[in-house]
């Protein structure tokens, strides 16, 4: 495939929803007791209903992390992640195999729950992170290993490209001076040539294969031309998800995982002593502006100050961010935007036994958002008793909301709402 000069990409968002992995024993006439928060998205993604094919996703979210060598991404992720360390040292492929590390979401309402239910652990939702090689030009063709590292991510939910926005004579910046959109284009072409060669590669295996049965062709035939629309638009240098497809066509080409088809974050990664007056940042300025025309998230933060941040006991650490002139950290900063991009919501199943926060799509109704817990609860669903997160509070209990005529029964057709605290009932 002919490489091609492509440096405007015009991203529309698009939400990959994936199967839910949770798990629990099958049961008969069981209640299960929930909640819901909601996050805006970027772009005014709006509420929506949900087919039930499309409804399930999974329950630990994934973020591939990608950048150039040296622009901080493996500092990022060494802060960010308890569990897995990368090797970050200032030479280009010091990250040779993914990294692959879970991180806690952080949500307060999880512990007022915890706490007013008395139950006896709390367990957060949880984002994934994959940190992969830094990538350079001609990635996709095997440059610097880039190709093997690229297949890392195409299971990722999004993409956080991390951009380098600070200059530091004793780190190297692998093309010689700070450039925000030239590293943008390198990564963003290369993630384009690689999709192409893939497509490529379907678009003669398509040629040769023969459907079995009638249904089998009319996939075939809707994913062939999915691919040919894709492909004209990547040729062009736009992503995958500026192409405008049915559901039918998404479904036929998702087993592809295109890597323009993700969403992306740009991450501006800041000097210590520029976080707290980052607008003013020239290169943080010249990402803000690709990241609009790009229609992408963008995120602003120190890979330093997180990763002193983990030095420090946990009481210590808004204190730290305070005098920096900062009230949140960089890894809440990440997650909000992820859920936002991706247009997620949270809900939280709380009584006796733990506390849990789950996550789902925004307009999913009470049996998807049920089925999210088990496929069962979905299936036999036959109500969702409802009181909203600041009643519950307020009453104090479940039993106390419902003398208090705040919880409320709602049925099939009802779009979980954030602050949402539910009872599902359901028979299998």
């Amino acid at each position: 495939m002919a490489r091609v000069a492509c440096s405007n990409l015009v991203p529309a968002l698009s939400l990959l929803p994936k199967k839910s992995t949770s798990s629990f024993p099958l049961c008969r006439n069981h209640s299960f007791f929930t909640n819901n928060a909601q996050f805006t998205g970027f772009f005014g993604i709006a509420n929506r209903r949900f087919s039930a094919s499309s409804a399930k996703i999974s329950m630990s979210l994934k973020a591939g992390i990608v950048g150039l060598p040296n622009v901080g991404k493996s500092t990022l992720f060494n802060a960010v992640v308890e569990n897995g360390k990368a090797q970050a040292a200032n030479f280009p492929f010091c990250t040779i195999e993914p990294n692959v590390g879970i991180v806690a979401v952080p949500d307060s309402r999880l512990n007022v729950l915890s706490e007013l239910s008395k139950s006896q652990r709390a367990v957060p939702a949880s984002i994934e992170f994959v940190d992969i090689a830094g990538l350079v030009k001609g990635a996709s063709q095997g440059e610097g290993l880039g190709n093997k590292f690229l297949s890392h991510i195409r299971e990722v939910d999004s993409i956080l490209q991390v951009v380098r926005c600070f200059d530091d004579n004793d780190i190297v910046h692998v093309n010689g001076k700070v450039d925000p959109k030239s590293d943008i284009d390198v990564i963003n072409l290369e993630l384009v040539f690689s999709d192409l060669d893939q497509i490529e590669k379907r678009l003669e295996k398509l040629k040769k294969g023969k459907a079995r049965d009638s249904q089998s062709k009319l996939k075939e035939e809707a994913e062939k031309s999915a691919l040919e629309r894709i492909q004209e638009a990547l040729m062009d240098g736009k992503p995958a998800r500026s192409v405008a497809l049915t559901d039918f066509e998404k479904d036929a080409v998702k087993h592809l995982c295109l890597l323009t088809m993700k969403p992306v974050i740009y991450v501006a990664n800041v000097a210590e002593s520029e976080l707290a007056d980052a607008g003013n940042n020239p290169y943080v300025k010249e990402v803000m502006n690709l990241a609009s025309e790009l229609q992408s998230g963008l995120v602003t933060i120190s890979a330093q100050v997180e990763s002193e941040l983990t030095e420090l006991p946990f009481e210590e650490r808004n204190e730290f961010l305070k005098s920096l002139g900062v009230s949140e950290s960089g890894l809440g900063n990440l997650i909000t935007a992820t859920y936002s991009l991706l247009g997620l919501r949270t809900y939280f199943t709380s009584g006796e036994k733990e506390s849990k926060a789950w996550t789902i799509h925004a307009g999913m109704t009470a049996p998807q958002a049920a089925g999210v817990i088990h496929s069962d609860f979905e299936k036999g669903f036959i109500r969702a008793e409802t009181v909203s997160y600041d009643d519950f509070v307020a009453a104090g209990s479940l039993a106390a909301a419902r003398e208090k005529g705040l919880l409320r029964s709602e049925g099939k057709d009802y779009i979980v709402q954030e602050g949402d605290v539910m009872l599902f009932r359901f028979n299998v």
